[in-house]
């Protein structure tokens, strides 16, 4: 057996296309149009691990999703924790639960999906202004 990808629905193929890669740092491995379908899949990974993927399905006729909160996260190794919230705030992405701990942290995509991100290594020191911060909304 081995793991081939996750699959998500977004409602906005380039809303999602700029969290995921633009501001994430994932990279689009390849792309399908269905016509008779009508919805566009788009596999993405973190560069350097394409065995790992997640595909974006974008259904062409609008569909209400929900939160789908039973789904649960995907999760990311990064290697700043710090460096990788601060870049993705600066972008307008709010960070629900912060880096407190210098471990982990959560987002949401524009779909509402929970992203995990967590220091690669051992956590880093507790710093400002992660420390401090609330946790926003639920993750």
């Amino acid at each position: 057996m081995k793991y081939l990808h996750t699959m998500v629905r977004v409602t906005d193929i380039d809303k999602s296309l700029d969290f995921y890669c633009t501001q994430l740092g994932l990279r689009e491995l390849r792309r399908w149009d269905d016509e008779s379908g009508r919805y566009t899949l788009v596999f993405l990974a973190a560069p350097g691990d394409e065995t790992a993927c997640i595909e974006l399905t974008h259904n062409w006729d609008p569909e209400e999703y929900g939160e789908g909160r039973n789904f649960g996260h995907l999760a990311y190794q990064v290697e700043d924790i710090y460096a990788t919230c601060k870049r993705l705030q600066d972008h307008g992405i709010t960070i629900n639960r912060p880096p407190r701990d210098g471990r982990m942290a959560f987002v949401r995509s524009p779909d509402n999906i929970s992203v995990e991100l967590l220091q690669a290594g051992s956590p880093k020191e507790p710093a400002e202004p992660w420390v401090s911060m609330p946790n926003t909304g639920h993750w």
